[in-house]
Parts: structure tokens; C-alpha cells; sequence
């Protein structure tokens, strides 16, 4: 007979609970399924039948995976953060601050009116918000003031499998009333952020403003204002690449690459549309590439500093980093899978690719050194006290929190000498789904053991339905009010909703809707905001009621 023990035991439970959780989130429900959220109830399952791991290797299976899923998440959203942020920033942190105020209530009248013992109901509330870090700064809380017991533990494992419920019905339900797509929502969200990041185009444009007849291009600081490229210039009859010392006559053609609605004021400028597309007459002299940056030499660069138009006659006519096209103006720094399109010399692309790299196999290797110094930073920043007035004990963003920054800040910082923080998509989707999963496997078959048993005797029962209580109200209150009030694109309000229970499960159901970014980027706006807010609230609770 086979027996297994130690990490072998535990490789074999969470593999079961994760390929059963994984194919139990394939069956369709209404149309719905559970993804990766069947992970937990294969965990619940495994665990009331008696199947168990060391409880040393199940806290390190549950708090690693947590640790991979936010990092993988951090990295994902790191290069488009700060600009989503600055555009919806307030009003997403509203509508999450406002879920956390609104259960906090609501776990206060649960103990005052309901009678809910104060240890059981700081248990509810974390455990109905899917918050762990809000159960260990209750527990602390509760033993500065003598009232600590294992009544907030229980409550916490009763309520959690169903405070990741209430987000998806929650979701669910947003769905259902507005009649929401989120196919169609994915699609008006790219649509939506396309214009924040002016997608740019091109137009031909003829000299006929006598205002400009014979000027230097170099002197024409309209150019430079309006974040305009010229890339190619038909003179005489001959096309050649745009060089700073150029002159512009009457009849030239010039081919200019920016947003629409500076390259309307342009032909205000120079002239009209012309007739004829630069691009497509074949010169012989002038050609177009595009090179993607992986040369660590010349990360941090600027543009201005490569000098590829004096030293090569190469222009960037445009720079797409993250899916997203910017004015590649002298001072924009380069960083790590920049897809540059150049326009020069034929016999100057290879010089070109040379200087920056441009070896496409370097965008599917994993920095392997810079995930696990991510990690590490990530782990040290969450263990940081942070001292806010009033409270006994000091916060800390946690193994959920300091990970998720700390990939922000770098993949947003791009490189630091030589390490570059990038990650392949294929390698972040593994990691991301790993993570989620081994989190969501060890979570299960913790609470599964006694978990039938706090139902059936005892307050159970009465505490699953508190449970409910506070999970459900601030979710449809603020889902269905914020919907009608603030128009938010229904898959950034399911990113809001799963940020404001910081629940990744939720997260990953949410992106297991439609295939975009908006879940993840609202999630990671409100995230820091709402973690705090976490801890801080069961804290401020049991002050609150004590010292009343």
C-alpha cells in the first residue's frame, strides 16, 4: 500500500483540488461557469472527507500562490496603471471606498442589533469580504483588548466560500439588469482607451502656405508643439527621409504621423491634403522597418540621445509600447519591447537593429532573476508597519499588497541597469493561473475540515446568513447605484467590485468574461486604497465597540 506524508501528501492534495476545482469551473450553470472558482469548492470537498496536508506547507502553498497571482497581476497592468488611475482614479476608489463603509456598517448593526458577539463579527466581516489581512488585524485588535477566541476563525472560514459567491452573483446580477455584453463592453473599453492614448495616423500634406515657403524644419516650432513626426519629404520629384536642415518649398509633399487632431491644425499650417501617398511610390532610397528595443544598453535612452535621424538618416516615425502608440518625441526614453517603425535607408536598417537590438526571441524569454527580486521587494514592502494616528497597531500592505506594488512601480520603471522587469504573456498567464489556483486549493481544504460541522450545530447557520448579509448589500448598493450614476464600463465595475473585496477569485472570474484589461486595471487602482481600508476597519470597529 502506498503512503504519502509530508510534501508529498500535500502535492497530491492541492493537485486534486486544483485539476478537480479546475474542471468543475468548466460546467456551464445557466450559461455561467466558475473558472477557476471552482478550485475552492473542490478544496471545501477535499477537506470535509478528511484529506489534509501539513499545516506548516498548506500556509506556504496558500500565501506563494497569493504571492504569484498578484505579482503576475502587478506586471500585467504595471505600464498602463498610473494613466488609468489619473483618468478614473477618484471615481473608482469612490465606489470601492464606499463598499467598505457600507459593509463595516453593516457588520456594526449585525452585532448591535443581531447580538453577534464582537470576536464573531470581525470574523464575518473578513471572512465576507474575502480579506485575510482584515482577519489578522482583527485577531490582534481583539487580544490588545482581552477578547480573542476562536469564534472569529470559525466565522471567517463560514463566511468566506460565500463572500466569493456574493461578488459573482453580484456580477451576475449587474449583468442581468442592464442587460449587459461583455464582449461589447470590452470592446468600448479599447475603444474608450484607444482615444485616451490618440491612436495615431498619417496624412500627405502639400506645401502651400507662403508663410512657410523656404523655412528650416528645425525652426518651425509649431512641429514640436503640436507632438507631430515628419518622416518623409517629396522634393522635386525625388523622396527622401526628413533631416532637420531641410527646407520647404512650394509643391513639396511631406508625410506626417500623429494624432488626428493635431494633423488637422498641420494642413492649417503647411497645407493641404496631397494627392499622393508617399508610402506607396517605391523610391528605392527610402524604406520602413519595424525593430523592437531588447539591446539593455540603451534602455533609459531617449530618443534624442540615439540620434538615429543625424547619424543614420533613420527616422522613429512611431514608437507602440503595451499596445499603445505614442509621439515618439526626442525625449521619450526607451524601455524594454518598444516596437519602433523606422523610415530610412535601406542599407541604414541593419545599423539600426544593431543599436537596439531589435532579436524578437528575447520577448519570449523569461527574466527569471527579476521575478524573484520583484518578489522579494514585493515580501519586504508588505512587511513594512505603517503608523496611522489612532490606531493601536500599525498597518501593513501584506503578501497580497506589497507584491501587487511593487510589480506596479517596476514594470512601470521598466528596467534598473541591466534587469529589465518584463515577462512574457504566456509566462505571466502560467504564473497568474498557478498562483490563483494553489491559493484557492489551500484555502478550500483548510475550511473544509469542520466546516459541515459549524453549519449544522451551533451558529452556524445564523452566521452563513450575516455572512450574506454583509457581503450582499454594499456590493448591489454600490453596483447598481454606481452603474447608474457614473456610466462605468460594466467590466471595470466588476474590476471595482472584485478590488473592493481585494478577491482574486473574483478578479479571475471577472477577466474569465471577456478578454480585456479593464477588470484587472480598475482592480489594481483600488486595490492599495482599499487594503488599508481592510485593516483599518475591523480595528476601528472593535475600538469603536469596546470603548462603547
Amino acid at each position: 500500500m502506498i503512503e504519502l506524508h509530508g510534501p508529498a501528501q500535500a502535492l497530491l492534495v492541492l493537485s486534486l483540488a486544483a485539476a478537480g476545482g479546475l474542471a468543475l469551473g468548466q460546467i456551464k450553470i445557466a450559461g455561467v461557469k466558475l473558472g477557476v472558482g471552482g478550485v475552492l469548492f473542490a478544496g471545501l470537498a477535499l477537506g470535509h472527507f478528511g484529506l489534509s496536508m501539513d499545516p506548516t506547507m498548506l500556509a506556504f502553498a496558500r500565501e506563494f500562490g497569493l504571492v504569484l497571482f498578484v505579482y503576475a497581476i502587478g506586471v500585467t497592468v504595471g505600464p498602463g496603471f498610473f494613466e488609468s488611475f489619473k483618468k478614473d482614479g477618484l471615481a473608482l476608489n469612490l465606489l470601492a471606498g464606499a463598499v467598505v463603509v457600507l459593509g463595516s456598517a453593516v457588520a456594526v448593526g449585525v452585532h448591535l442589533l443581531g447580538g453577534v458577539p464582537l470576536p464573531a463579527v470581525l470574523g464575518l466581516l473578513s471572512g465576507a469580504v474575502t480579506n485575510t489581512p482584515s482577519l489578522a488585524a482583527g485577531q490582534e485588535v481583539l487580544g490588545q483588548l482581552g477578547l480573542g477566541g476562536v469564534s472569529q476563525g470559525q466565522a471567517y472560514a463560514v463566511a468566506y466560500p460565500f463572500g466569493i459567491i456574493g461578488i459573482l452573483i453580484t456580477m451576475l446580477v449587474l449583468r442581468w439588469l442592464f442587460r449587459q455584453d461583455p464582449a461589447k463592453a470590452a470592446v468600448a473599453f479599447e475603444q474608450a482607451r484607444a482615444g485616451h492614448f490618440q491612436a495615431l495616423q498619417t496624412v500627405n500634406v502639400e506645401i502651400r502656405n507662403p508663410a512657410v515657403f523656404g523655412a528650416r524644419l528645425r525652426d518651425l516650432d509649431e512641429l514640436r508643439e503640436m507632438g507631430v513626426v515628419l518622416s518623409r519629404v517629396l522634393h522635386d520629384g525625388q523622396q527622401h527621409v526628413v533631416q532637420a536642415d531641410d527646407t520647404l518649398a512650394e509643391g513639396d509633399v511631406v508625410l506626417a504621423v500623429g494624432p488626428a487632431a493635431k494633423l488637422s491644425r498641420l494642413s492649417r499650417l503647411l497645407g493641404p491634403t496631397a494627392s499622393v501617398d508617399l508610402k506607396a511610390m517605391d523610391s528605392g532610397v527610402v524604406s520602413w522597418e519595424r525593430q523592437v528595443v531588447t539591446r539593455s544598453e540603451i534602455l533609459g535612452k531617449t530618443l534624442g540621445e540615439l540620434n538615429l535621424r543625424g547619424g543614420h538618416g533613420v527616422v522613429v516615425s512611431r514608437l507602440n509600447r503595451s499596445g499603445h502608440e505614442l509621439v515618439p518625441d526626442t525625449g521619450l526614453k526607451l524601455q524594454f519591447g518598444d516596437m519602433l517603425t523606422l523610415v530610412g535607408p535601406p542599407e541604414a536598417m541593419p545599423l539600426v537593429a544593431g543599436i537596439i537590438g531589435n532579436r524578437s526571441k528575447a520577448l519570449q524569454e523569461t527574466q527569471m532573476p527579476a521575478i524573484f527580486i520583484g518578489i522579494a521587494l514585493g515580501v519586504i514592502l508588505g512587511s513594512v508597519p505603517i503608523a496611522l494616528p489612532g490606531l493601536p497597531s500599525a498597518v501593513k500592505l501584506g503578501l497580497a499588497g506589497g507584491p501587487l506594488v511593487v510589480a506596479i512601480l517596476l514594470s512601470r520603471l521598466g528596467h534598473l541597469g541591466r534587469v529589465v522587469w518584463f515577462m512574457p504573456p504566456a509566462a505571466n498567464h502560467v504564473m497568474r493561473d498557478l498562483g490563483i489556483a494553489l491559493f484557492l486549493a489551500a484555502v478550500g481544504v483548510k475550511s473544509g475540515h469542520g466546516f459541515v460541522e459549524t453549519l449544522v450545530h451551533g451558529p452556524g447557520l445564523s452566521w452563513v446568513g450575516w455572512g450574506v448579509l454583509i457581503t450582499l448589500a454594499p456590493l448591489l448598493t454600490v453596483a447598481l447605484l454606481g452603474t447608474v450614476l457614473t456610466k462605468l464600463n460594466y467590466l471595470s465595475m466588476c474590476g471595482v467590485l472584485a478590488g473592493s473585496m481585494t478577491d482574486p477569485p473574483a478578479l479571475a472570474f471577472a477577466q474569465g468574461l471577456a478578454p480585456s484589461e479593464a477588470p484587472i486595471l480598475a482592480y489594481a487602482a483600488v486595490y492599495p486604497l482599499v487594503m488599508v481600508l481592510r485593516v483599518m476597519a475591523p480595528q476601528i470597529i472593535a475600538l469603536a465597540l469596546w470603548a462603547g
